[in-house]
């Protein structure tokens, strides 16, 4: 029995039409898409079965949710006991890494990839980046250096943080980092009904970074996804209703595109967000957008030199 077959036998006071599709009433976010005719879970950035539901949402085992599905000695719309309620989890506590006060390592890291000066101060003066000290492993003594790029709630409180060795080869989200809050630089003037959406940080600045060479007149919010999972989209669009437009500028390879492709049908699929215009826009130079800056950087360089070589030659 799939989902809707299921809720409309056995939970049929749930659903809800929303224009061609349904929603759950008691979840907002699990919507059935009925051309495609699955459904998906919004606030999790998944599609769902019948046995997800039984487990996840009514908090069935595993034996008790198949036995209901298959129809076994199980009574019509039967009360869910108060005893099977999953316990609601608390959030881990987020422990961010030591901060430094000198940050010297962070801009030799970050110049290096070839972030401007400017979005980097802007970066640091807004609290949504610091050089901080970080030990992988409790028994060991060494600290390393690491970037830390943090998101913060409406509150100006950090939800989220995730790391990039200056030295050494680490990435990593910090313990108890919530998705839903994840890096976002927000435009320089407010009020923008923009957002551009990229898989990592270092994307965001180099986009901010490429915009400053080239000129650039857009104005908008740049939101790092820390992968390619929806759930920060999904989650800072509930928090931003003015946003109209949405440009997908995630990672030019296989799965970057499939997973544009994917977030780009999910919220065209959404009545939700019908008044959102999706576009995909993957750099056509590099692998994504950090290389396409170090491409653009050495064409300046060539360019620069190609210019002294040829006011030498005519000086001579």
């Amino acid at each position: 029995m799939d989902l809707f077959a299921y809720l409309q036998t056995y939970e049929p006071g749930v659903l809800k039409r929303d224009g061609p599709n349904y929603r759950h009433r008691e979840h907002d976010s699990l919507v059935y898409v009925s051309n495609r005719r699955f459904w998906y879970w919004n606030s999790r950035g998944k599609r769902i079965n019948a046995l997800d539901y039984l487990m996840e949402i009514r908090g069935y085992g595993f034996t008790e949710a198949v036995t209901r599905l298959t129809g076994e000695a199980v009574p019509r719309a039967s009360p869910i006991r108060q005893q099977e309620q999953p316990k609601p989890r608390k959030p881990a506590k987020l422990f961010l890494p030591w901060p430094k006060k000198c940050a010297t390592g962070l801009f030799t890291y970050l110049r290096k990839r070839g972030i401007s000066a400017n979005v980097i101060n802007r970066c640091i003066d807004l609290g949504l980046l610091y050089q901080g000290s970080y030990k992988p492993k409790k028994d060991e003594p060494k600290y390393i250096p690491v970037c830390v790029f943090t998101g913060t709630d409406d509150t100006g409180k950090v939800r989220f943080a995730c790391m990039r060795g200056i030295y050494e080869t680490l990435k990593k989200d910090v313990y108890g980092s919530d998705k839903a809050y994840s890096f976002c630089l927000p435009p320089e003037r407010p009020h923008s009904s923009q957002v551009a959406v990229f898989e990592a940080p270092i994307d965001a600045l180099s986009h901010a970074t490429l915009q400053e060479l080239d000129g650039w007149k857009w104005n908008g919010y740049r939101l790092s996804l820390g992968g390619t999972s929806p759930v920060a989209l999904i989650a800072f669009l509930e928090r931003h209703p003015e946003i109209r437009r949405v440009t997908l500028h995630m990672d030019n390879d296989l799965g970057g595109l499939k997973n544009a492709r994917k977030i780009r049908d999910m919220l065209r699929a959404d009545p939700k967000y019908k008044h959102i215009r999706v576009g995909i826009n993957p750099p056509r130079q590099g692998k994504d957008y950090n290389e396409k800056l170090q491409i653009r950087l050495q064409q300046i360089n060539q360019s620069n030199q190609r210019h002294r070589e040829k006011r030498v030659a005519i000086s001579i």
